[in-house]
C-alpha cells in the first residue's frame, strides 16, 4: 500500500496486482489500493474467468468502481495448466468461455437486466442487485491477457485493452499486435483502439549482476513451468528441456536454485528488463517501440523505490 502512494506521487498511471498463482488473492489488495489512493488506476493483471462467475465478477468489479470510482481495470486471462487442472478445473474451449464471459460482464456493469444461455455462461434475467445504492453503470473497462494468437486475435475484436505477457522478448510484439489488428478489423477497429499495457519482469540495482540475479529465478520458474511462454519468445527448445529434467511442478526453491545455473545472462536480458538503471530503461523502451502503450513493471530487486525512481514520470 506504501509502494502504491509513492508511485502515485510519482506520477505513475496505474498499479496492477496478480491473481494467477496460488500465492495472493488479487481482489483483496485492489481494495486496500483503492482506499488509500486517489488518483491512480488500479488494475487486475489477471484474473482467470473460471473460478469466478461472470455474475460474480460483475458484482466484484462494480463493488471496487463504488471504492474508486473510475479507477478500477478489469483484467481477465484463461489461466494455465497444470495449475488449473490440479484445482479441478478443465480449460476446454478457453476462446469461446472468454467470449461468454466477457460479454455478460460488461452488459451487467452496464446496469443491463441479462440473460443470456451460452455454452459456458447461463444466467437468468440477472442485474447487479444494487437495492439501497444509487444505479449507475460503471466505467470499468475490460481488458484480456492474451500469449495465444488467438486469444490475442479474440482480444482485439471484444476486449477494450490487451495486457501482453511478460517473459517474452520485444519481437513477440510484432505478432501479437499483427493478430490484434485482425481481430479488431472484424469490428471496424484498429490496433491503436485497443490499449496495450504489457507486463515487464523488471530487476534494477546499481549492481549489474545482482540485479541480473534477482531476475535469474523468477526466469528459470517459467521456463520450467510455463515454456508455452517462453516457446513464444525464442528461447531455445534444448534450454527448455534442460531446465525441465531439473524443475517438477511445483517446484521447490532448491529446484529452482539448481536449474537457474543453466540460463544465461542473455536468456535473462532477452526477455526481462534487467540490470543496470540505463539498461533497464533501455529494455522498457524497446518494448514500447514495439507496441507496449504502458509498462507495467514487475519489480524483483530489493529497492522497489529505486525502480519506481527511475520510471516514475515525476522523478
Amino acid at each position: 500500500m506504501e509502494l502504491v502512494q509513492y508511485a502515485e506521487q510519482r506520477g505513475f498511471d496505474a498499479v496492477w496486482q496478480a491473481d494467477s498463482r496460488l500465492v495472493r488473492d488479487a481482489i483483496v489488495p485492489m481494495a486496500a489500493f483503492g482506499a488509500v489512493t486517489d488518483r491512480i488506476k488500479i488494475g487486475s493483471g489477471v484474473m482467470d474467468v473460471w473460478s469466478r462467475n461472470p455474475a460474480r465478477l460483475a458484482s466484484t468489479f462494480s463493488t471496487l468502481d463504488d471504492l474508486a470510482p473510475g479507477r478500477v481495470i478489469c483484467g481477465l486471462g484463461a489461466w494455465w495448466d497444470p495449475l488449473a487442472a490440479k484445482v479441478g478445473i478443465k480449460r476446454d474451449k478457453p476462446l469461446r468461455v472468454m467470449r461468454e464471459v466477457v460479454e455478460v460482464v460488461r452488459r451487467l456493469l452496464a446496469n443491463e437486466e441479462v440473460t443470456f444461455d451460452g455454452e459456458y455462461a447461463h444466467v437468468d434475467g440477472i442485474e447487479l442487485d444494487y437495492v439501497y445504492q444509487e444505479r449507475r453503470p460503471k466505467d470499468v473497462p475490460i481488458y484480456i491477457g492474451a500469449t495465444g494468437m488467438q486469444m490475442m486475435e479474440l482480444t482485439g475484436e471484444i476486449a477494450d485493452g490487451a495486457v501482453l505477457n511478460y517473459l517474452v522478448s520485444p519481437k513477440y510484439n510484432s505478432e501479437a499486435l499483427a493478430a490484434l489488428a485482425r481481430g479488431a478489423a472484424k469490428v471496424d477497429r484498429t490496433v491503436d483502439d485497443i490499449d496495450r499495457p504489457q507486463l515487464i519482469v523488471c530487476s534494477v540495482d546499481r549492481d549489474r549482476k545482482k540485479a541480473l540475479d534477482g531476475a535469474r529465478l523468477l526466469v528459470t520458474q517459467y521456463l520450467g513451468q510455463q515454456p508455452h511462454i517462453m516457446k513464444a519468445s525464442g528461447v531455445s527448445s534444448d534450454l527448455l528441456d534442460e531446465i525441465g529434467k531439473v524443475l517438477t511442478w511445483p517446484a521447490t526453491h532448491d529446484e529452482v536454485v539448481r536449474a537457474s545455473k543453466l540460463v544465461p545472462d542473455e536468456v535473462v536480458q532477452m526477455i526481462t528488463a534487467s540490470g543496470t538503471p540505463d539498461e533497464c530503461q533501455a529494455k522498457v523502451a524497446e518494448y514500447i517501440a514495439t507496441g507496449c502503450t504502458c509498462p507495467i513493471l514487475y519489480p524483483l530487486a530489493d529497492d522497489v523505490r529505486l525502480m519506481i525512481d527511475v520510471f516514475g514520470p515525476g522523478r
